[in-house]
């Protein structure tokens, strides 16, 4: 990947070729990459987790570039895009003739992604006949194409990446609680734009940049009070729907200003923060806390058993507000958020 470069979710951190396409140096992002940092040199499974639009795509590609599997094949599939009846024949391919408009041998993603990468985007999307396969082949690394009996074997990392709340569908049995343990090994939360808006700035200029090349306008200067309205707006769509709406205001600019098509124009009303995700996220760290005796540092902390630094886990608890309980006292930690 080239430094600077970046798609439809993200950002840069200009020429940190680590995360060559992940803009920002806000403490929620760095929090995401300091976990990246620690699961990408390992084969575990990692899940993904965040509302549409915080580039879960370029985490998984980074997770790749960061691993020794970063010469192979990285591969992705959408899979709430496929239809239902297509998508385990693009999971895991199919003979001639095995169904009805089988007319060649079609080679599954799986097979595709051999040594290297699985990125499976939509994951909660998997229709319940289907999970029992892929937990199959997570599981045994093996399975067979459609119309085959021919088993066979793959080395293959899996990330995986949801919107949705998937222990809340396993409690509401619409989705296989032993699939949800084997993709769920690291989790990752990623903060929504909302919570890092010290980064909207520096997302801000790569975009004009990127947009007033494409559209061959040269932009200057974004006013403050543009910049302004970028940093108030609630942003529901999150880095995609920034990158949106620089575009629109590179093509609305003159005399090279960047406009401010915020200004007049209806507001999306704020949506609330995806409560069972931070919900999630604090029961995994009071978990630990726990489990260690509240022990923060150390090779037998908390931040250790959460593959954090210690710093990171403790700006982790305030946010969460999480305190260590006085001695025979009640546990903060435990009440629940307002």
């Amino acid at each position: 990947m080239r430094p600077g470069e970046t798609d439809r979710d993200g950002a840069s951190t200009g020429d940190d070729t680590r995360f060559a396409r992940i803009i920002g140096n806000s403490p929620a992002l760095e929090s995401v990459l300091e976990q990246v940092e620690r699961v990408a040199p390992t084969d575990s499974a990692v899940l993904l987790q965040g509302e549409t639009g915080t580039g879960k795509e370029l985490i998984a590609r980074a997770i790749h570039q960061l691993s020794p599997r970063c010469g192979r094949a990285f591969v992705k599939l959408n899979c709430a895009a496929i239809p239902l009846d297509l998508l385990e024949s693009e999971l895991f391919g199919h003979e001639r003739g095995a169904f009805t408009g089988a007319i060649a041998q079609k080679v599954g993603r799986f097979e595709l992604a051999d040594r290297g990468t699985l990125f499976l985007d939509e994951v909660g999307d998997i229709p319940g006949p289907l999970q029992p396969k892929l937990l199959r082949v997570l599981q045994e690394q093996e399975f067979e194409r459609l119309g085959s009996t021919v088993t066979k074997r793959v080395n293959v990392r899996l990330v995986a990446a949801t919107n949705r709340d998937l222990a809340q569908m396993v409690e509401r049995e619409r989705f296989r609680v032993d699939l949800f343990y084997r993709l769920n090994v690291f989790p990752i939360l990623l903060p929504p734009l909302r919570d890092r808006r010290g980064d909207i700035p520096a997302l801000v200029t790569h975009f004009v940049e990127t947009y007033s090349r494409k559209v061959g306008k040269r932009i200057d200067h974004v006013p403050p009070a543009t910049m302004a309205a970028f940093e108030a707006h609630n942003w529901p769509g999150n880095v995609r729907e920034l990158q949106n709406v620089v575009e629109r205001a590179v093509i609305l600019s003159d005399d090279g200003a960047l406009a401010n098509p915020l200004r007049g124009g209806r507001q999306v009303a704020p949506r609330p923060a995806s409560q069972t995700l931070r919900e999630s996220e604090r029961a995994l760290i009071l978990n630990a806390l726990k489990a260690v005796g509240w022990v923060v540092g150390g090779p037998g902390g908390a931040a250790a058993r959460l593959g954090l630094n210690r710093t990171t886990l403790i700006n982790m608890m305030k946010r969460h507000g999480i305190e260590r309980p006085a001695r025979g006292g009640p546990e903060r930690g435990d009440e629940s958020e307002s």
